[in-house]
């Protein structure tokens, strides 16, 4: 079975400020085992599906998309994002318009973030940094089993007035 941990988050536990626009903004260390038989590939989300507020969403925030994760790869060390990826590893655009990793940065509330792994049985072709909907629909019908891992994190208070 699909699994997907960090030493730094725990299941619905908080994520350190360290990973986060209010700190150094690096992605978190992650690591996964269990995977299926005839996985090709690996495909990495970390969305926020309550934005803007937890109150009232009204979207998924994505921050992070990395496609092509190849399957002898068991994890992703802290700023993988911008100290290197593995060769093969490509990278989607978030919704702050660029490539690379986001940070939680709510405007409000406690905010839940989903790291979503995705075992695939193929090599998904070059997408050329694609959106969240684009990720989606060349996946359709490839993944062979999904893990979460969910953390979440509210600003400082000093932080939300700048």
């Amino acid at each position: 079975m699909l699994s997907l941990r960090s030493p730094v988050v725990t299941p619905n536990g908080p994520i350190p400020g360290k990973y986060t626009c209010d700190g150094e903004d690096v992605s978190p260390p992650l690591a996964w085992s269990g995977l299926p038989a005839g996985t090709q590939s690996l495909a990495l989300l970390i969305e926020d599906p309550h934005a803007p507020n937890p109150a009232a969403p009204k979207a998924r925030w994505v921050h992070w998309i990395v496609y092509n994760i190849p399957a002898t790869v068991h994890a992703l060390a802290a700023d993988a994002a911008r100290r290197g990826l593995p060769l093969g590893a490509l990278t989607g655009t978030n919704d702050w318009g660029r490539t690379g990793y986001g940070g939680p940065c709510p405007p409000t509330g406690r905010h839940h973030y989903i790291h979503r792994l995705y075992a695939l049985d193929r090599v998904l072709p070059d997408l050329g940094a694609p959106r969240l909907t684009a990720l989606e629909a060349a996946m359709k019908g490839r993944v062979l089993a999904e893990a979460t891992l969910t953390g979440t994190y509210s600003r400082p208070r000093k932080a939300r007035h700048r």
